[in-house]
């Protein structure tokens, strides 16, 4: 799984859209930030998120935890947010999909 990395400069609009798709791709995204206004903006980008999914149904929470990480050749504390769901999440399914070599070619969707 991919650690989504938040910076102070990020922009929560696109780092919320980027949570969402790995959220209906994997089931679960984790987001790590370093510094207080990279949190802010990490909190800001899953509020935004909540609301990309809720209208499937999703509720999405999150779990603060600390994590050590290596910049430059220093060891910082950042905090990883695991972001959840309070609903449970439809699997992913096979859907029909016509090709040109073959008259049905299966193609994972979200439902």
């Amino acid at each position: 799984m991919n650690v989504l990395k938040i910076a102070a400069t990020s922009d929560a609009t696109a780092a919320a859209g980027a949570v969402a798709n790995t959220f209906r791709e994997e089931g679960v995204a984790e987001i790590q930030a370093i510094g207080p206004k990279a949190v802010n903006q990490a909190v800001k980008c899953i509020a935004i998120a909540r609301g990309y999914v809720a209208p499937s149904g999703i509720d999405l929470f999150f779990i603060p935890s600390f994590v050590e990480v290596e910049v430059n050749g220093e060891v910082r504390t950042g905090i990883r947010f695991t972001v959840r769901s309070r609903t449970p999440v439809p699997p992913l399914r096979p859907r029909a999909r016509r090709g040109a070599d073959s008259p049905v070619k299966e193609e994972w969707k979200d439902i």
